[in-house]
């Protein structure tokens, strides 16, 4: 079975790099060396050892779909999955909404709070437009409508 394997990787190989070497001389390079590439592959997976792993997964993932047919287990773990799909979505989900709609209030933490500086909030009388400026809501961009202004934007 071995000299079988070996026989058909190494046939594969040489067909592909037959077929890169057409593209390259009809000027496709890219095409060309994309065909190369391919072609190393089945000599490559053969030097390797790697075509009697892959005939281990095939064998495998047959006898996964057979029990998934029959196997009334598999059908439970398949509902598990499921279930638990569902119950990570929808929490991600309520979790956007609750966002979106304010957040929940906390229970306050054991111990003392830490202390912030004090900082005297801002009075509106002190936020009064000066004299001669509208007070339309836009006061953070009065400094770039003088700049626009002064450059006759």
């Amino acid at each position: 079975m071995p000299v079988l394997t070996a026989a058909i990787s190494f046939l594969l190989t040489a067909g592909a790099v037959a077929v890169a070497g057409l593209r390259a001389w009809r000027r496709r390079f890219r095409s060309a060396t994309r065909w190369f590439a391919v072609a190393l592959l089945p000599a490559g997976l053969y030097l390797t050892g790697l075509f009697p792993l892959a005939g281990t997964i095939g064998r495998e993932f047959a006898d996964w779909a057979a029990k998934l047919v029959f196997d009334p287990r598999v059908w439970t773990g398949v509902v598990l999955l499921g279930v638990s799909a569902v119950l990570l979505v929808t929490t991600r989900w309520v979790g956007r909404r609750s966002a979106v709609e304010g957040a929940p209030e906390r229970p306050a933490a054991a111990g003392p709070a830490p202390e912030r500086p004090a900082v005297a909030p801002a009075s509106k009388a002190s936020k009064k437009p000066a004299a001669g400026k509208r007070d339309d809501g836009l006061g953070d961009f009065a400094d770039i409508e003088e700049i626009l202004r002064k450059r006759g934007i």
